[in-house]
């Protein structure tokens, strides 16, 4: 495909509008209910005079460059508008120069875009059209009477360039639009076509301003002299007569005070050189220059302000973006942003007018406004799912704080700023160490809405967003069902679940996880009882009897789900009692026995059989005694040494545990190290902290937090404990006294995707009086070798993705299987070995797959909305049932080239559509799908011309203009397909797709009119 834009005419833009909103209640994708309305009767007035509805919009970015983009923008609640930027080099030339895909918004955003993709004469049309059609649909949805709105333009990046024929006529065409062709051509399809309004007369119409902006922001490039910025802003302001803001880049808060805030909220993996700071325009010759400007506007009669601020320049360091350099924004931006207008503001006394971009979303942007900042746009966070729909909250949350700017609360914003720097929303730790929310599956071409949560998060795909919505509802008996389906272990995993679900919880992107494990603990403790009370053992299957080993969660789950089918299970188990480490190991201040015994009570009603303090000494007996096995013994064995030097003296972290739960509180003396940072160290320092005499315990570890294995909600629970945590040291050696650690520094990103650790050769001596190693552990013994199991060359057995061994019919499941992992990684084992021995006799299973109907209207209601975690009961309320509605594809494509098409016959009755001529390859809907897939590439593809087509690989189809289609089918061959053919020519599911496009939604073809070639 190519990355080239299609603007459509204004006539067919406003079909499209029309004929769309009268069909579908929806304008460009966005439905009715997102329309903001301002009902309140306040008004923000800028600092340039202008009265709107709204103090909101999006920034000069992706959301301002089409016109659809900024119809879409308005109709969701912005009324402050900026345009993208236009500079001299434009069109073609500024594609060449943009690598796609040039966008990644996975957590703070990076970008290698700069100004529009259009030309400077295209950009015009657009804002035009996009103006003309604003003042009418405004009027037609009965919104407003289409004057609660500002427009401001965008010009870079130099003297030379904006004085231009071109720039400059985008200028003065935006200035006054009366004579651009775009305006008359708007203004008469508009007049000759009152008939296709309800609510729009013809003097409504006459009564248009061709005056769409008064002011304009100067963005200048990196390293831009001072004079150069003067001379620009100047010519603006006297030349043009334009309210005029000059974009100031968040270098000029200095290298080392970027540096280290950026260190302090953990960002510190973001690198960039002194070089721009250096280069930028400086505090010392900002100030005296913003001085001069602002006395010269008030000269015209004009405002001068700043716009704060421009993106932060950084290195790529890990493929973010296919470019050497790159432009920072999002949550990472705003304590910048936020810092320089404190720094601006005392030094103008808080009477320098400030529009606001970096960061900001429905959770801060408040706090902004409380304090005379504005306008506030955003780009960031409306790149995330939810899309557009984030404006309309952020309109209606602000709506109260609306009223005319009279300078700002410099002691407020000094305050905001201190609090931001230590708001936990502001630390990377908020997004819990999670990198992307992809999933490995392929991305289909049809059928595609997926809960990653479930399908790719949890191990045993528990069905999360179903029991999230029973638990909501109060119907705790509904939701014990559906867990128990899948969850051998509903109460162990309500409490101590790892939660590899929150890890691709869509909320992640919105505003925090999903809490699946306090929602799953509310069902177990109401309902599991009375659950396990009414469950009775189903009927034997003759001839048919599996053995397992070890009577951990990993071999209960097994035995669970095979007894449950039908299967004589016995389980074998050495020690006395079932859940292995969960009961042996872990404090019981995180979980008690009573709770451990309510799982071993739903394993014994489904009619396992346990047979305890029996270790199984004779693999060929149990063999011969049974037609399967699974051995799931765990990994009890001590673990490698994490000193060179007296390993002899530093206890293992899992025998300290077993020890502890044992035979109670130990005396550990008065300082306490563990080494390691998972899990395991957690729960060992927590434990340590609980000893005798209440010791200082401190955590050693060699990377830093970030990087550590540990789950966020360990680590918290821990530093809540008052555990001291160190990082960057690497223990080498302990003489009983004396931990001798070796400094690291973090180097290039490995692998693993962590930063490797580099020795510093810099010791620091540390006095611990217990040293406690938590650095993994190991399978005891040499059951393998009895078993006759081949393993590879660490110890661990060839499994098959059944986890089927080597041995035909024994499995190997759990921790024994690859080292200590969770219970609900072991569980999925349990049920994959399961499934494999049911088919393998051709039996069937009861993981039945439960649908927990809801009203499509209601889950697409919560999209966009940002909302922080509620009471364990209440919390499923912010589940957002992607299993039911995807469709993220759609919502974070600023320029609408994804839809949705309901469609009969299908799995899911909505399927997604690409528009190519809307697209121009940024790659933000690759960032968000939860396949591994990228939705402008892999889906279904409509395009609008021949040049198009051939210009792309994408499976997908042209109408042709003697009313067949040229299509490029899933085996990649090209066909010519008549009028009324597509039926008999092409796979059914693609011929319903485009058969259901052409009668649904037949304005989707208006730009197959238009000769594009």
């Amino acid at each position: 495909m190519s990355d080239i834009m299609r603007p459509l005419p204004f006539a067919d833009l406003m079909r499209w509008c029309l004929d769309e909103y009268k069909a579908k209640g929806s304008v460009f994708g966005l439905d009715k209910d997102a329309f903001y309305v301002n009902r309140s009767g306040t008004q923000y007035v800028t600092p340039f005079g202008d009265k709107i509805a709204s103090a909101i919009g999006p920034a000069a970015g992706p959301h301002g460059q089409l016109a659809q983009n900024i119809i879409v923008s308005y109709l969701a609640g912005s009324r402050f508008i900026e345009l993208k930027t236009v500079q001299v080099m434009d069109g073609e030339a500024i594609r060449k120069a943009v690598a796609k895909p040039c966008i990644n918004a996975e957590d703070e955003a990076y970008n290698c875009e700069w100004s529009t993709e259009l030309t400077c004469e295209e950009a015009m049309d657009e804002y035009i059209k996009a103006w003309l059609a604003i003042k009418v649909l405004a009027l037609e949805f009965g919104l407003s009477d289409g004057n609660d709105m500002a427009f401001n333009m965008s010009v870079g990046y130099d003297l030379k360039g904006i004085q231009t024929p071109k720039v400059n006529n985008f200028i003065e065409g935006l200035i006054d639009a009366s004579d651009t062709q775009p305006f008359r051509e708007g203004i008469a399809f508009l007049k000759g076509h009152v008939e296709l309004f309800n609510n729009v007369r013809l003097e409504d119409i006459e009564a248009i301003s061709p005056n769409i902006c008064h002011s304009i922001a100067l963005s200048t490039l990196h390293g831009c002299p001072p004079d150069e910025i003067e001379r620009i802003a100047s010519y603006l302001i006297k030349e043009k007569h334009l309210d005029t803001l000059v974009k100031c880049n968040p270098t000029m808060l200095g290298y080392e005070r970027v540096r280290g805030m950026l260190d302090q909220l953990g960002y510190d993996y973001i690198a960039f050189p002194d070089k721009h700071f250096l280069q930028d325009l400086q505090y010392e010759d900002a100030v005296p220059m913003f001085n001069r400007l602002a006395a010269l506007a008030r000269e015209e009669g004009l405002v001068f302000g700043l716009k704060l601020s421009n993106t932060c320049p950084v290195d790529v360091k890990r493929n973010e973006v296919p470019s050497e350099e790159m432009y920072m924004s999002g949550r990472s931006l705003m304590p910048l942003t936020c810092n320089l207008a404190l720094m601006l503001s005392k030094a103008f006394d808080g009477k320098l007018p400030i529009s606001y971009a970096g960061g900001a979303d429905a959770l801060n942007v408040n706090e902004l406004l409380k304090v005379g900042i504005g306008p506030v746009t955003v780009a960031t966070t409306v790149l995330k799912p939810g899309g557009y729909r984030r404006f309309t909250q952020m309109a209606k949350v602000s709506e109260e704080l609306l009223a005319p700017f009279t300078g700002l609360d410099v002691d407020g914003l000094e305050s905001m700023v201190e609090a931001l720097m230590n708001s936990p929303r502001m630390q990377k730790r908020w997004r819990e160490k999670v990198g992307t929310r992809k999933t490995n599956s392929a991305l289909p071409l049809f059928d595609c809405d997926k809960a990653p949560c479930s399908q790719g998060g949890c191990p045993i795909e528990q069905q999360i967003p179903e029991y999230n919505a029973l638990v909501a509802a109060g119907d705790y008996d509904g939701a014990m069902r559906v867990i128990a389906i899948d969850n051998a272990c509903p109460t162990i995993t309500g409490i101590l679940c790892a939660q590899p679900c929150r890890e691709h919880c869509t909320r992640l992107d919105y505003d925090i996880s999903l809490h699946m494990r306090d929602v799953k603990h509310v069902a177990a403790e109401h309902s599991q009882d009375a659950y396990t009370k009414k469950v009775k053992p189903v009927p034997l299957r003759e001839g048919l009897k599996v053995a397992v080993v070890g009577a951990g969660p990993g071999g209960i789950a097994a035995a669970y789900y095979l007894r449950r089918n039908g299967v004589e299970v016995d389980v074998y188990e050495q020690r006395a009692a079932s859940h292995g480490i969960v009961r042996y190991a872990i404090p019981s201040f995180r979980i008690s026995e009573e709770d451990i015994d309510r799982d071993y009570r739903m394993a014994k009603a489904v009619g396992v059989r346990f047979f305890f303090n029996t270790k199984v000494e004779d693999p060929e007996a149990l063999d011969e005694a049974y037609d399967y096995v699974i051995l799931a013994v765990g990994a009890w064995g001590k673990g490698r040494s994490p000193v060179r030097e007296g390993s002899d003296k530093v206890i293992d972290a899992l025998e300290f545990l077993i020890d502890v739960k044992e035979n109670g509180a130990k005396d550990l003396g008065r300082r306490v190290a563990i080494i390691g940072g998972g899990d395991v160290a957690m729960d060992a320092a927590r434990t340590a902290k609980r000893m005798k005499g209440n010791p200082d315990v401190t955590i050693v570890y060699r990377r830093t937090e970030m990087y550590a294995p540990a789950s966020q909600d360990e680590w918290d629970g821990a530093m809540a404990d008052g555990v001291v945590w160190r990082e960057l040291l690497a223990p080498r050696s302990y003489d009983g006294k004396t931990l001798v650690c070796e400094r690291q520094k973090l180097g290039d990103f490995d692998e693993s995707g962590r930063r490797a650790c580099l020795g510093t050769g810099e010791y620091e001596e540390l006095a611990f009086d217990t040293v406690i190693g938590a650095t993994g552990s190991t399978v005891i013994g040499d059951m393998f070798d009895a078993w006759g199991i081949e393993c590879d060359k660490w110890g661990n057995p060839y499994v098959s993705v059944a986890m089927e061994s080597s041995i035909d019919g024994v499995y190997v499941i759990g921790d024994c299987r690859k080292g200590p992992s969770t219970v609900v990684s072991a569980m999925g084992d349990a049920k994959k070995a399961a499934l494999d021995i049911l088919d393998r006799e051709e039996l069937p299973n009861d993981f039945v797959r439960v649908e927990v109907a809801l009203d499509e209207k209601d889950i697409v209601a919560k999209r966009g909305v940002l909302e922080l975690p509620k009471a364990p009961e209440e919390e499923g309320q912010r589940c957002l049932h992607c299993s039911q509605v995807c469709r993220t594809c759609t919502e974070v494509c600023p320029n609408r080239a994804n839809i949705a098409i309901h469609v009969d016959g299908f799995d899911r009755e909505a399927q997604i559509v690409h528009i190519d001529g809307f697209c121009n390859e940024c790659g933000n809907c690759a960032t968000f799908c939860p396949h591994s897939g990228r939705p402008y590439k892999d889906k279904l593809t409509l395009f609008w011309s021949k040049e198009d087509f051939d210009d792309s690989d994408n499976i997908g189809f042209l109408k042709l203009e003697d009313g067949g289609y040229l299509v490029r089918d899933e085996r990649g061959r090209i066909l010519d397909v008549e009028e009324g053919a597509l039926e008999t020519a092409l796979d059914d599911r693609m011929a319903d797709v485009i058969l259901a496009l052409e009668e649904q939604e037949p304005w989707l073809f208006i730009g197959c009119s238009h000769d594009r070639e």
